[in-house]
């Protein structure tokens, strides 16, 4: 049986939270003199450590629990305590399957961890069989899926089986889910050593905010929770979510928009000459490979249009994020006036 224990440092199960003035005294009205602010204006006041607002209309859109959900400063912040809560510096080690979110590694680097990389096939999907003999190694405590993958697209497979199979924590990046009706969320409970990532910077159009999610068993949230800075997320910033979560037709409506312009372009980019491949895509951009990356790169770059070129990750690709319905035909027309 999982024991969440096991896994997280000694230094992190021993460790007495910093307690703020809004955990002492929690009511909402009063006189306010216990936690040094200023006593004028109108953004002056520390915003609520615990989001509790914020994490009851996450629970309503996700269907789950507020227990279950840990907010942070962008998904960035989640997956840099899961290095700091589970891997011991210069001891523990964490996987991922690459090509993949860079951020994983800078992580790992920080924190000190060793990162292993597994190849994904040529499909970029796992190698069942070889993945799961990579999570052997005793030493390995976290890994990291990013579901639907970046810089590829694709959902990936076989998810469960490694889950199933390994020790330790698996991290799902779910970053583009909301994309896609593919989701291990309503499995959350099925396996309490399952953290899954998700993002308001996406499909819900606030990059800006900063905002993302960690859901997962209430151990390992109260863990999360405890690790964290008192007041990381700016009312500005959680006003700003709860009114777009509030906004479900919207985000609907610009979902499907997006979703539609994905395969209008996925389409029309198949049929240039400077494109080998366009692969399948279940999130809000396109990998393509063309004749010469660099090349269409810069020959996009001086006609303003500015995508990502990949060649160092896959050779040969670039990565084009779905924008308007304007934008998107003035990089296909770029492309079908180009004689590269």
């Amino acid at each position: 049986m999982f024991d969440i224990n096991t896994i997280v440092r000694p230094n992190i199960l021993a460790l007495q939270p910093y307690s703020s003035a809004r955990d002492e005294y929690t009511g909402k009205q009063g006189i306010f003199l216990d936690a040094n602010e200023n006593p004028f204006g109108e953004l002056n006041r520390y915003p609520d450590p615990h989001q509790s607002a914020l994490k009851d209309r996450i629970a309503l859109v996700y269907s789950t629990a507020p227990e279950n959900i840990f907010i942070g400063n962008g998904s960035d912040e989640a997956i840099d305590l899961c290095m700091r809560i589970f891997c011991e510096p210069e001891k523990d080690k964490a996987l991922t399957f690459t090509p993949t979110y860079g951020m994983y590694k800078v992580s790992a680097s920080i924190n000190n961890i060793e990162l292993l990389e597994v190849p994904l096939n040529a499909e970029f999907q796992l190698d069942i069989y070889s993945a799961i003999a990579s999570l052997k190694d005793p030493a390995i405590k976290i890994l990291f899926i990013c579901s639907p993958n970046n810089p590829s697209g694709n959902t990936i497979e076989e998810i469960e089986s490694i889950i199933k199979n390994f020790k330790g924590i698996v991290v799902v990046d779910e970053a583009y889910a909301d994309f896609t009706n593919n989701s291990l969320l309503e499995k959350l409970g099925m396996y309490p050593n399952l953290i899954i990532l998700k993002t308001l910077s996406k499909a819900w159009g606030l990059a800006a905010v900063r905002l993302g999610m960690a859901f997962g068993s209430k151990a390992i949230i109260d863990i999360f929770n405890k690790v964290k800075p008192p007041y990381n997320i700016s009312t500005l910033n959680y006003k700003a979510a709860i009114e777009k979560l509030e906004d479900i037709q919207g985000f609907e409506k610009a979902k499907s928009l997006l979703i539609s312009e994905r395969e209008r372009m996925a389409e029309a980019l198949a049929k240039l000459p400077q494109v080998v491949k366009v692969y399948p895509s279940q999130a809000n951009f396109l990998l393509i490979e063309v004749r010469n990356a660099n090349r269409i790169y810069d020959y996009l770059k001086q006609n303003n249009i500015i995508v990502r070129n990949r060649n160092q990750v896959v050779p040969n690709c670039i990565r084009i994020s779905v924008g308007t319905p304007d934008e998107n035909q003035k990089l296909l027309t770029a492309l079908e006036n180009s004689t590269i």
